[in-house]
């Protein structure tokens, strides 16, 4: 008979086993988009819309702008299915990657018709291979990014999660912390150097 010791490590090996599960199925059902089957988008949309919103929400904070955000998303798989590749990141992560980008979009154009004019110096907008802070959206690496992100010193800290969880600009980042934008740059450079090497022990 198992005790309770026996059946915590039983529990944690069958969740394992289901994550890898649903990371295969994901993964299929991509390569199922990319030669234009759209039941596998469906598939794709009922198992990661909740997650994929919650990234479009946490950046733009407004649950409209969200939804139409996660709508662009799945255009976007759908055309681009073909680019994903499961030797580089998960499918939720190369998804994930695609909420924020779509979710910057949307706020950098929101932001210059407030303002009539584009925002200068923003923060780049990477292409959708996946990068450090995508990891955040799969299980498997949020409690590592964490852990890195912590062994920053507190302005990189704070400046790399002003930049990629909430989409501030880097000019909008200079302003707050009151310094010249190539001082800024310089900062962020070094404090994601520093979490790449970390994500990559």
């Amino acid at each position: 008979m198992c005790d309770p010791l026996c059946q915590s490590l039983h529990m944690r090996t069958v969740e394992r086993s289901s994550d890898s599960d649903s990371r295969a199925a994901l993964a299929t059902a991509l390569r199922d988009v990319a030669a234009g089957d759209r039941a596998a988008l469906r598939t794709i949309f009922n198992a990661t819309s909740a997650k994929l919103l919650g990234i479009c929400l946490r950046v733009l904070k407004d649950r409209e702008e969200a939804e139409d955000a996660l709508q662009d998303v799945f255009v976007s798989v759908w055309q681009r299915a073909s680019s994903f590749d499961p030797a580089k990141a998960s499918a939720i992560t190369w998804l994930a990657t695609i909420a924020r980008n779509r979710s910057i979009d949307r706020l950098r154009s929101r932001k210059q018709q407030r303002f009539s004019a584009p925002l200068e110096d923003g923060l780049e907008i990477p292409d959708d291979a996946p990068d450090a802070f995508t990891l955040a959206a799969d299980g498997q690496g949020r409690q590592q990014l964490k852990g890195c992100i912590a062994e920053l010193e507190n302005r990189a800290q704070s400046m790399i999660r002003a930049a990629f969880f909430d989409g501030l600009a880097y000019s909008q980042l200079a302003e707050r912390a009151g310094v010249p934008l190539g001082t800024l740059k310089g900062w962020m450079r070094r404090g994601l150097r520093q979490l790449r090497e970390c994500l990559q022990k």
